[in-house]
């Protein structure tokens, strides 16, 4: 073999102990802070209560036509949607020895008034706050927002926005809207307002945004009201092989499919309404 080849056969293995382990190294720090960047927090205890919402589930309360929870977790108090209107909301809230003042934050799932109507009557008394609003929402609506001095955080794509809560981000078409992902120690719990993008398709996503987690808790309005049995049978089969364990559908579910849910989940099913309190 001719001393020039040999001479670079050297180089080419010298140079390749050399920089291959540190090209290793790094792509392994990329992958590690990759991780660290999405991997949601242990957490020690989620309450859900529903203030808002045109099911029952305390009779000392209002009922109406839309969808409000106030989320507790890690010392946070995290509003998701405010019902469409501020009297019922307040009137709710101060039965239930909830202080709007200390409210942390608050997240608007989409821009119907069944879930945008309440926010001024809590912005009226929450002074400095902030309210993280979907990127497609109208200037209309951030001029409000700062009008009784509170702040507002666009939504875009699937960020963290306190501990253990991230949004999914923008999901849909015509109707755009994001959904809650929380992580509990038993699993993901997923909270949406209306569910416009499809109810299965906000559970892929929570899916991607965390593959290693499973899906412990779907709440909030499923938008099945009218839906045909055979479409919400199908949509339960969905549940079932993605794996989540309790449902709690409410506000624009429908009676049939809280039925056939109550049917397919039975112990794990949630009568969720205004008043309930989850615990976990």
């Amino acid at each position: 073999m001719p001393k020039r080849i040999i001479f670079l056969l050297i180089i080419l293995i010298l140079g390749g102990s050399f920089f291959l382990p540190k090209l290793f190294k790094k792509s392994m720090i990329r992958e590690t802070e990759t991780k660290l960047e999405t991997a949601p927090e242990k957490l020690e205890r989620v309450s859900i209560i529903t203030i808002y919402d045109n099911y029952l589930a305390d009779s000392c309360l209002k009922t109406g036509w839309g969808f409000s929870c106030l989320i507790k977790i890690n010392g946070k108090r995290i509003l998701f949607d405010t019902g469409a209107d501020s009297k019922t909301l307040l009137s709710n809230m101060e039965k239930m020895k909830i202080d709007s003042k200390q409210i942390d934050l608050i997240v608007l799932s989409h821009v119907h008034g069944d879930h945008v109507g309440g926010l001024e009557g809590i912005l009226k008394g929450s002074g400095d706050i902030t309210v993280y609003i979907p990127a497609s929402f109208p200037d209309s609506m951030r001029r409000n927002i700062e009008t009784y001095g509170a702040k507002y955080q666009d939504i875009k794509k699937a960020e963290k926005i306190s501990e253990g809560v991230w949004s999914t981000g923008e999901l849909g078409t015509w109707i755009k809207e994001q959904s809650l992902v929380i992580n509990s120690k038993k699993g993901l719990i997923i909270i949406s307002g209306c569910a416009h993008p499809g109810v299965v398709n906000i559970i892929e996503k929570a899916k991607e945004m965390f593959p290693e987690k499973n899906i412990y808790l779907v709440l909030g309005g499923f938008h099945l009201s009218g839906a045909g049995d055979s479409e919400l049978k199908g949509i339960i089969n969905k549940f079932r092989k993605i794996g989540v364990q309790k449902a709690a559908p409410c506000h624009c579910s429908g009676n049939r499919c809280r039925e056939l849910f109550r049917e397919e989940y039975q112990d794990n099913f949630m009568e969720n309404g205004v008043g309930k309190i989850i615990e976990i």
